[in-house]
């Protein structure tokens, strides 16, 4: 069992997500409140209702994979992710952020709220994107990765952190922020945050540990602790999560772990699979 302390939450597996299924799409998997599909998000986001969604997580692609390398468990490796992450091209790249971003708009409520995770090859992009569809930023936040890879040409400064926007749908949205859940809860897993002091935008975080890699990892998993945190910030129990491209579904899992409903996209099967592994294996987490 892992040990991520405290017990695990009840959550019944039973219950339906209380939202039309995506129209003309059958989900790839489905366990009560855990919803996975296989497509596109663009066209897939254009079938849920409009106004459905209380929570996004989205980590897009950073389209990095061109051949270059980078330092993993001590060996150099090959960056190339997959035919998801080559560019197309500045335009191209930048209008696949436009379009995914605008159809995510339909689908949140009114009050709900958008993270976007990145790093400066996709983040920037990301920001100005939310500006021209309308949204408004509430937060940046630097997700330092304490133990995070070396840089290899000892040409640039290590890069050990990831930048997360935080925004709403415009400027009149009341968003949701548990900020005493955020100032009086115990983070151990960080070390920057004080106990009983206000959170900051700069959160340590380390990578996915050992556990959440049992089947496998997907390239650009992130932590379970970052997601925890994410969710407990702008959610409450019983909200609707989406991530479009959900990857491992680290979103999934601890939304699930929370008492939230989850829908969750991807183009690759390798990983919804991964995501179905990992959700079986829930029973298995304890929360801090």
């Amino acid at each position: 069992m892992y040990n991520i302390t405290k017990s695990m939450q009840n959550i019944t597996e039973e219950k339906q997500i209380n939202i039309e299924n995506i129209k003309s799409k059958k989900p790839y998997f489905r366990k009560g409140d855990f919803i996975l599909y296989n497509g596109d998000s663009v066209n897939l986001l254009k079938g849920l209702p409009e106004n459905s969604i209380d929570m996004i997580f989205a980590d897009p692609p950073y389209f990095l994979s061109n051949g270059g390398f980078s330092l993993h468990a001590g060996r150099r490796v090959n960056v190339d992710k997959g035919n998801w992450d080559k560019s197309n091209g500045l335009k191209k790249d930048f209008n696949f952020h436009l379009d995914w971003i605008k159809e995510c708009k339909k689908v949140l409520k009114p009050n709900g709220t958008i993270w976007i995770s990145g790093t400066y090859h996709s983040i920037y992009t990301c920001g100005f994107a939310l500006k021209l569809a309308g949204y408004k930023i509430l937060n940046d936040i630097t997700w330092y990765k304490p133990n995070g890879s070396p840089n290899l040409s000892c040409r640039y400064f290590t890069a050990n952190h990831e930048t997360l926007i935080w925004a709403i749908k415009d400027k009149n949205s009341k968003h949701k922020f548990n900020y005493q859940e955020m100032k009086n809860r115990q983070w151990p897993e960080d070390f920057i945050k004080k106990p009983n002091k206000q959170m900051r935008s700069v959160w340590a975080i380390n990578t996915p540990q050992s556990w959440e890699k049992k089947f496998g990892k997907h390239p650009t998993q992130k932590p379970f602790n970052l997601l925890k945190r994410i969710i407990l910030a702008s959610s409450d129990k019983d909200d609707i999560i989406l991530d479009p491209f959900t990857g491992s579904s680290t979103t999934g899992i601890a939304a699930h772990c929370l008492g939230r409903k989850f829908i969750g996209i991807d183009t690759e099967k390798k990983y919804l699979d991964l995501s179905i592994k990992r959700f079986r294996e829930i029973k298995n987490i304890k929360l801090a």
